[in-house]
């Protein structure tokens, strides 16, 4: 049997998806959708786990009947140095091999090789890491990014359970 209270006290309370209530949360897979819904409305789905906090920083204003929630979650970005072709072609060069003979020991077309090292074709991150392994040189960079998120809600607003009339069986 699920002790509800201490549950409450471990993953916080947040509010429903589908009716708004502040309480408890399930992650609930709902025709597809995995939404974090409270204990009545997860009986239309198949619940998975409680619902955790998306995040680590989490910060509530109140004014009047409005509330103001601002969460922050941190992301890795990759991205591709912007003068990738001219390393790999420098690269390529440095080591005395031609583009068909790079190509090859990579497992690569030549054309793509050769799109590549004139700047019209920009890697994805698989090649790209793949050419760095090869050529020993960097093509990928790393860098963290903090998103916010602002969430408005009103405690006199309609949700999606307002406007949804439910047959009872």
């Amino acid at each position: 049997m699920i002790n509800y209270k201490n549950l409450t006290l471990i993953f916080g309370i947040m509010q429903c998806e589908i009716c708004g209530k502040d309480e408890l949360l399930f992650k609930t897979n709902i025709e597809g959708t995995m939404m974090n819904v409270c204990k009545p409305c997860s009986k239309y789905g198949k619940v998975i786990s409680a619902a955790r906090e998306e995040t680590a920083v989490r910060q509530k204003k109140k004014d009047e009947n409005k509330t103001i929630a601002i969460t922050r979650k941190k992301e890795i970005i990759q991205t591709i140095v912007e003068d990738y072709g001219e390393k790999v072609k420098r690269k390529r060069e440095q080591l005395g091999l031609k583009q068909e003979e790079l190509a090859k020991m990579i497992a690569e077309k030549e054309s793509l090789l050769h799109h590549i090292e004139s700047g019209k074709f920009e890697p994805n991150i698989e090649l790209a890491r793949k050419l760095e392994r090869f050529l020993k040189i960097s093509l990928v960079e790393e860098y963290e990014e903090e998103n916010s998120r602002l969430q408005h809600t009103k405690s006199d607003e309609l949700t999606i359970g307002d406007l949804i009339k439910v047959r009872k069986k």
